[in-house]
């Protein structure tokens, strides 16, 4: 339930018994307000992070009560992108994929240990060190995996920077397009095509050339 100074101004003095009829505020704040409280975060999960997020939207933790009961299976009907569980190089593609597609204005939420920073896979070969390395987080939760109050909180917090954002400064209000994120490519390793043209460089270089001596006295 909104709360009477939502809205309102502080800095605006108005009579009590103006104050639950008329409110008096910035476009910031109404539209921020409206938006961090009708958020849909879109309904997939990775590992075992998930089982908690489902625990989340369950009766006993309720998030609906902060306006996120829709959880929507296609990426263009959502506005968050809830990570939840471990990162593979197999699945970065499709990570990328989902967040190109989703809606503007649109954030991401690293929930577990796994999706911040690798996890206790870090140094396996078949796990990213965390999906910020590809896609833009916006809120960090910490656990492993995280309790449903860790990732309520997490939620708040993204409620909290929502509120504080300043239309014309936002990546989707300025001129021009929104670029997607190139889609990372999976051959022997995972790699950004963006640095398609260093790896080539790096990879048709010259061997070098090598002296040994050999019996003789010759040298190859």
């Amino acid at each position: 339930m909104m709360a009477e100074n939502d809205l309102n101004k502080p800095e605006i003095d108005m009579p009590a018994e103006l104050k639950q009829q008329i409110a008096v505020t910035t476009l910031d704040r109404i539209y921020n307000w409206s938006r961090s409280n009708s958020l849909w975060p879109m309904m997939f999960g990775l590992a075992c992070c998930a089982i908690e997020m489902i625990c989340t939207a369950a009766s006993r933790y309720d998030l609906s009560r902060f306006g996120m009961e829709v959880m929507r299976p296609s990426p263009r009907q959502a506005d968050v992108m809830i990570v939840s569980g471990t990162v593979t190089k197999k699945m970065v593609p499709q990570i990328v994929r989902l967040y190109n597609q989703m809606s503007e204005p649109k954030y991401v939420i690293a929930m577990g240990a796994c999706a911040s920073g690798g996890g206790p896979f870090k140094e396996g070969y078949n796990v990213v060190p965390g999906v910020d390395k590809f896609i833009p987080v916006d809120v960090y939760v910490a656990g492993c995996p995280p309790t449903p109050q860790a990732l309520l909180h997490g939620l708040i917090t993204l409620q909290k920077k929502i509120e504080g954002e300043h239309i014309p400064d936002t990546r989707w209000y300025k001129k021009g397009e929104v670029e997607a994120i190139p889609i990372p490519i999976l051959g022997p390793d995972l790699f950004d095509p963006r640095n398609i043209e260093l790896i080539n460089q790096e990879t048709h270089k010259p061997l070098p050339v090598v002296e040994t001596m050999i019996e003789g006295g010759e040298t190859a």
